[in-house]
């Protein structure tokens, strides 16, 4: 089950006209009842904030942290568009709002396509009726929104986790522009656990940050990041610390931004860049960020050759305490560089590990205690055919 596993919510997923192909393009994830719960949210750090990103942050001020209903399109980022389209956002809320019997800004508002280009708000509205008929509780429900927010995804992302007497369902979208301050990525998390909205929101926060954000495929950083939950309180559970939902959280977020980074534009690797014994936590999350992000490591992994040099390089060049006198680096559990210099090891094991769709490289810089990790993947030619298009 995905997104409609908690108890307390329905999904739908329908075509409305944006995508000239036909595929579905319009998502509702809503309350049973129409009745709004605790919501919370994680936003773009990229200040050309697209539309509905502005809107909805304004309607959970609004509620104070309160939302009946998120309602997403893909096909057209409504980004760069302006009051017009902010209207259109706005008039996006409010025909759900209609339908479902609550007030237009407890409805939380999507988008995810192409930038620029203004949105087609009568299609939108149309749509809602029929997606508002098709709402439902079942997988084939949640299954459907989550297939209606897919641009250049190759398959719907989902995602379950069983707590202590509580769930977190969930669905994301995003295959690239997929860089730390969120990694054009949406998502949608649904739980029945009672939360209050700053406790729902600080645990958000911490999911975010250990998944999404640890997350980089091309370094880029969308206009429209979202992710945003919905809290319903109709666990059997009846109090869940806010321990254990963060952590839920969090494992549902990393299932997302697992798929996600697989299903990057191109990708045929996923890859963790583990940073260890660096000065401190911060130095070793910024390392990582510079070797995940060196498109010399990313064609390398692209091509299956363990080139460790490139790293030590990106390693010295990210601003972070080195010494290279001291580094060490393991592509998939083999060492090929110890202190330093070329170390001895398996040619024959290293070259099935390099084959591997996953594989984990470590850098143990040997100074101190600091650990982080970076999400990524390889550079390979279809990215480059998939992003050559001006629209």
């Amino acid at each position: 089950m995905t997104v409609t596993a908690a108890a307390g919510f329905v999904a739908a997923g329908v075509h409305c006209g944006i995508k000239a192909t036909g595929a579905p393009d319009l998502a509702l994830i809503a309350t049973d009842d129409g009745v709004p719960v605790t919501a919370a949210a994680v936003f773009t750090q990229n200040k050309a904030t697209a539309a509905p990103v502005q809107v909805s942050r304004a309607h959970l001020g609004a509620t104070n942290g309160r939302a009946s209903a998120v309602v997403l399109n893909s096909g057209n980022a409504n980004a760069a568009t302006g009051a017009a389209g902010r209207a259109a956002a706005e008039r996006a809320c409010a025909a759900v709002a209609a339908q479902l019997g609550c007030q237009p800004d407890e409805v939380l508002v999507c988008s995810t396509g192409l930038i620029g280009i203004p949105l087609d708000i009568d299609a939108v509205e149309a749509g809602v009726t029929p997606l508002v008929a098709a709402l439902a509780s079942g997988d084939d429900a949640g299954a459907a929104a989550a297939a209606a927010i897919m641009t250049t995804d190759t398959y719907a992302k989902q995602t379950l986790v069983e707590g202590d007497g509580f769930v977190v369902g969930g669905m994301a979208k995003g295959a690239a522009m997929l860089a730390p301050n969120m990694a054009t990525m949406l998502a949608v998390l649904t739980t029945d656990a009672p939360a209050e909205p700053d406790a729902l929101q600080r645990a958000l926060k911490r999911a975010v940050d250990a998944s999404f954000n640890a997350l980089s495929v091309d370094g880029c950083t969308s206009t429209n990041d979202t992710v945003i939950v919905l809290a319903s309180g109709q666990a059997a559970a009846g109090h869940v610390p806010e321990a254990d939902l963060a952590d839920a959280l969090k494992y549902a977020c990393i299932g997302l931004a697992e798929q996600m980074a697989g299903d990057a534009e191109g990708a045929t690797k996923v890859v963790r860049i583990r940073v260890v014994a660096a000065e401190d936590d911060e130095e070793a999350a910024t390392a990582a960020r510079k070797v995940a992000e060196s498109q010399l490591v990313k064609c390398s992994l692209y091509g299956q050759d363990p080139y460790w040099g490139r790293i030590v390089s990106e390693l010295g060049s990210a601003g972070v305490a080195f010494d290279p006198d001291t580094v060490t680096i393991s592509y998939g559990g083999i060492v090929v560089c110890r202190d330093g210099v070329a170390a001895e090891h398996d040619a024959s094991m290293l070259k099935d590990a390099m084959a591997g769709r996953t594989i984990e490289i470590v850098c143990d810089l040997g100074i101190g205690r600091g650990e982080g990790m970076i999400l990524t993947n390889d550079l390979s030619h279809a990215y480059i055919a998939e992003n050559m298009g001006t629209s």
